[in-house]
Parts: structure tokens; sequence; C-alpha cells
């Protein structure tokens, strides 16, 4: 028998960067985010005659932005950034800020006449990009405190005290929903997605259960419509002061404190019913950022025009503009 042949050394080979592989779960996560999105902005209007809209529209309220700001801060890096890093935040978020600002300006001005342009005041959607920039550069120095996650809920809870922190470049907002992004950093940290990646037994159990949260959640919705409709719908959207959502008490912080629980409840429902294989709808999760600036240009005339109102806000349509909402979604983010 004849030895095996000596490995014979070979020069180093020139070390070449790796491809960034996508992970379809994380796809997956984005396009039902952005879905959920679009399907928000589409039955808005009809919130108001339809019980039915105003539940699905508070179901889906209650966690599809901060889900979004998880994912925003699971790929998001907390070293100091570099002047590289500096330019891709202004070409990839505040670049694209100021051209859509200026085309919703100019839109306004040709259909409703307004002529006030206003860089500081977001348009419909365009808010979360200026969070996207804030957080990115804030979170390099917020992950220098002991216990960011819980810095960023004291923030959070403390900015509804303050009614001086409104709408103006989305501050109220950026703050409110900070811990969902530094929750989305510190699960890499924790190493919570690769578990779940991982994980063969005792998936369908988990999954049962997130079913069950959302039932309950559904549940909830509809028992308690009417308590719902008589609060505003803001408190879901954290850009407001407990002064302007007309709750002056000292415990309204509690308030928000009892949301942010809940939406991260509802947030881990959310992502355990993702698909973590490759779906037919992972490639679509490639190109969300489209779908988030453009389909407002399509639902805008819808809204503004009233047809969603009084008789159009049926069940019928209802399902219609939920439909129409996920074609928009696909159609958006296709090739």
């Amino acid at each position: 028998m004849t030895d095996a042949a000596p490995a014979i050394e070979r020069p180093a080979a020139r070390s070449t960067p790796r491809a960034k592989v996508r992970v379809p779960f994380w796809d997956n996560a984005r396009f039902v985010t952005v879905a959920l999105v679009v399907m928000g902005h589409a039955i808005q209007r009809q919130t108001s005659d339809s019980d039915a809209a105003l539940a699905l529209y508070l179901f889906v309220y209650a966690f599809h932005m901060p889900a979004f700001a998880i994912i925003s801060g699971y790929f998001s890096k907390a070293s100091p950034p570099s002047s590289r890093q500096i330019l891709k935040i202004l070409s990839d978020i505040v670049v694209p800020y100021v051209i859509f600002q200026s085309i919703w300006s100019a839109v306004q001005w040709i259909v409703e006449g307004n002529t006030n342009v206003d860089l500081a005041q977001p348009h419909w959607t365009l808010w979360f990009l200026l969070s996207l920039a804030v957080f990115r550069i804030l979170m390099p120095y917020l992950v220098l405190l002991r216990f960011p996650l819980a810095w960023a809920v004291i923030l959070s809870v403390a900015v509804g005290y303050s009614p001086g922190v409104d709408s103006t470049f989305s501050l109220a907002r950026t703050v409110g929903i900070l811990p969902f992004f530094v929750l989305g950093w510190q699960l890499r940290q924790w190493k919570v997605a690769d578990w779940w990646m991982r994980l063969r037994v005792g998936v369908w159990p988990i999954r049962l259960a997130a079913l069950a949260v959302f039932a309950t959640w559904a549940a909830a919705v509809i028992v308690n419509l009417v308590p719902f409709r008589n609060l505003s719908v803001h408190w879901f959207f954290y850009d407001d002061s407990y002064q302007g959502l007309d709750a002056q008490q000292w415990w309204a912080g509690f308030v928000r404190l009892g949301l942010l629980a809940l939406t991260t409840i509802l947030c881990a429902a959310f992502f355990a019913l993702i698909p973590r294989r490759q779906t037919f709808w992972t490639s679509f999760g490639q190109a969300t950022m489209y779908v988030y600036l453009l389909h407002s240009f399509v639902l805008y005339p819808i809204r503004e025009s009233g047809v969603l109102k009084d008789d159009h806000a049926s069940a019928t349509w209802l399902l219609t503009m939920v439909f129409a909402s996920i074609a928009l979604a696909i159609a958006l983010s296709s090739p």
C-alpha cells in the first residue's frame, strides 16, 4: 500500500472580499412589513366609517413600524461612523429625503395650493428616513452607556412629557420608537436570530404561541373598539406629547411603557411567524425602500379623492384595498 501523497504547499491565494449572503428570513420579514405599511396607508381613510377597517388598522399599527425599526437596528453598526459611513447616510437617506420632500411639496402646491415648503416637517411616509439617519448617527454613542436598551426606553417615555418636542424633523417619533431600533441591534449582540435559525425542535409550539398572541390582540381590539375609537390612534404613532394626546396626568408615561411592552410582544410574535426559508416573496424583500417611497404616490389620489368614505368603507371595499395593497407592494418591489 502506498503512502498518501504529501501535501504541496501553494502560495496563499489573495483574499477577495466575500459577497454578503442574504438570509431569506430577513428579506421575508422586510417584505411583509412594508406590505403592512402599504395596507395601513391604503385603509386609513376607511377607518372613520368602518369598524372593521379601524380594527385592522389598530391591529397592524401596534407593531408594523416598530418591526421595521427592529430590522433596521439589527443591521446597523454601533462603531463610530467613518467619513465613508457618513457619506453613505447622506447618499442613502438624507438625499432621498430632500428629493422626495421637494417632490411632495410640489405635489401639494399643484393639487392643494399649499405653498409652504418646509424641510423640517416630513411629508407623510418620509419621517422614517429622518429617523433612520438619527438612529445611525446616535447609535455609536448610545451603546457607550451601560444598558443602552434601558436608556432608550427611558428616553422614549420621557420625551412624551415634553410638548416642545414635536414633529419637527420627526424628533418626537424618532425618540419614541428608538427602543425598537436599539432592540434590533441588541438582538444581534445576543445572537437571538442565530439561535432561531438553528432551532429545529420546538419551532411550531413557538409559532402556535405567536398565533395565540395575535389572536388575543385581535380580540382585545374588537372588544374594545369603541374606547379605541374615542382614544387617539396617535398613541401608536409615538409622534405627539402626552399633552397633545390629551393625557396630562403624571402617569401617562406608564401608558407608553405599557405600549412599548405590548408592541415588543407583538413584534416577537410577528418574527416568529415569518418563514425562515426561501419563499416566492423573498426577492421582493430586497427592494423595500422603493415600495416605501413610491407607494404613497399611488395611494395619494385615491385617499384624497374621498372615494374610500361612506359606502366605499364596506367590507368588500376593505378587502379590495387589502389585496390591492399587496399587489402594489409586489409591483413596486419587482425588478
